[in-house]
């Protein structure tokens, strides 16, 4: 059986058990502090688990105008994908301590990559724990591979002036917290608000309170009365990394997959001539 989705913390660790071809990506990361998510994971990891940190992993280099965390070049993903030693057939999982967003953040990179056997550990390090998992601190040795044979980019994106010559022609999702949304504060990025004509929709709420994801025919529902399936959905958040937590959802969901404007909240405000909406 192939993941694509999510998985669970159960069928992780029968992987585990018949050392079935798996590579584990700790993806746990804090954007106020950017070591901690490291310390983390080497204080107590799955077994097995690679550290995959958000700056340094699964982000591009930074212009000043094309937002807090881009995507990295193709060639450089597929190299990491490669030393992670990702291959076609190979499972991944990824997981995070922080309800999924970077987890995610790794689930789409490598989907654009043509990577289908990737899933998100439903729950993260928590329901780990909970279902009996044990944490390691080893130190895994890669199983370093050539890079990932990258085809076609599998997940749509769509750039900065591209959308906003779209605004108002398709549903805009906004994955941040409501008071950022709003404009209320702001503590990442130079300018408060959002894109004109952009939906809140915070990315927690595609959990539950135990912090699972929500099932699918819930989230479904959620979407859909957001305007999924009525038309061309873009996803965005800050960075381009919450709103991946978005996309997973809507696919779990049975949705086709969505677009991802990358840059985000901290591109498009980097542009003064780009108009903000607040409240």
């Amino acid at each position: 059986m192939v993941f694509k989705t999510l998985i669970l913390a159960e069928q992780t660790r029968e992987l585990l058990a018949r050392q079935a071809p798996l590579v584990l990506l700790d993806c746990s990361f804090d954007l106020v502090d950017t070591a901690a998510g490291e310390h983390a994971w080497a204080a107590g990891h799955l077994p097995g688990a690679l550290y995959a940190h958000l700056d340094r992993d699964l982000s591009g280099a930074k212009s000043g105008r094309n937002g807090r965390h881009p995507l990295p070049a193709r060639g450089a993903m597929a190299a990491t994908a490669g030393r992670w030693g990702i291959a076609p057939g190979v499972q991944v999982v990824a997981y995070d301590a922080q309800g999924g967003p970077y987890a995610a953040r790794a689930w789409w990179l490598l989907r654009w990559l043509g990577h289908d056997a990737v899933a998100v550990l439903d729950g993260g390090v928590a329901a780990w724990s909970a279902a009996g998992g044990t944490l390691d601190t080893a130190v895994p040795a890669m199983a370093l591979r050539a890079p990932y044979p990258a085809a076609v980019p599998a997940m749509p994106t769509i750039a900065a002036d591209a959308l906003l010559a779209r605004l108002g022609q398709l549903t805009l999702l906004d994955a941040r917290a409501g008071e950022r949304f709003r404009g209320e504060v702001e503590p990442l990025d130079p300018v408060a608000g959002h894109i004109p004509g952009a939906t809140l929709r915070f990315f927690r709420d595609n959990l539950g309170p135990e912090g699972h994801f929500k099932p699918a025919a819930q989230l479904r529902q959620e979407y859909a009365a957001l305007g999924a399936g009525a038309g061309d959905v873009v996803h965005q958040c800050g960075s381009g990394v919450t709103a991946c937590h978005n996309l997973l959802a809507m696919v779990h969901a049975g949705y086709d997959e969505a677009v991802l404007y990358p840059g985000s909240w901290s591109e498009w405000c980097s542009d003064p001539s780009r108009p903000v909406a607040r409240a």
